[in-house]
């Protein structure tokens, strides 16, 4: 019995040694960067601008935004999305209050989630992006996001 648990124990521990290689310790954490890089540089600087040729470069163009916002359903395609971004006023020319905070970020292979809070205007909206690498190049291919009461 005790040659079988001993052979079990070793058998654990072999595989819990292959769990996580460096090489992909390492990649994922310069692909975290990436991601992050790319949502203070990007994402937060082309909602607060209101750039819509900025955000583009993030977006997938397949991409897909659900949620509520003020409690009622919320649903666009990337199109409809970056119009409504192009023809309201600007969260920076607006002058009301504006914080993008990433709350995390979980990658997996080629696919990755963003948990976000973003406060613009008078909403604290709570995000999901998820992202996918295409080409070596993270896009947004999902966004969901929830008008929270803080």
């Amino acid at each position: 019995m005790r040659t079988l648990l001993f052979t079990a124990l070793l058998s654990c521990l072999w595989w819990g040694g292959k769990a996580q290689t460096p090489a992909t310790m390492v990649t994922q954490e310069k692909d975290s960067t990436a991601i992050a890089q790319s949502l203070e540089n990007i994402y937060f600087k082309g909602i607060y601008e209101g750039d819509v040729d900025l955000l583009r470069q993030l977006y997938h163009p397949g991409t897909l935004l659900f949620g509520d916002v003020q409690g009622k359903p919320y649903a666009k395609n990337l199109e409809q999305y970056l119009d409504g971004v192009k023809n309201r006023q600007s969260v920076r020319d607006s002058g009301k209050p504006f914080k993008g905070e990433i709350v995390d970020i979980r990658i997996i292979n080629s696919i990755a989630v963003a948990e976000l809070k973003v406060k613009m205007y008078d909403f604290n909206y709570h995000e999901f992006l998820s992202f996918h690498k295409i080409d070596g190049k993270w896009l947004i291919v999902n966004k969901m996001i929830s008008d929270v009461i803080q």
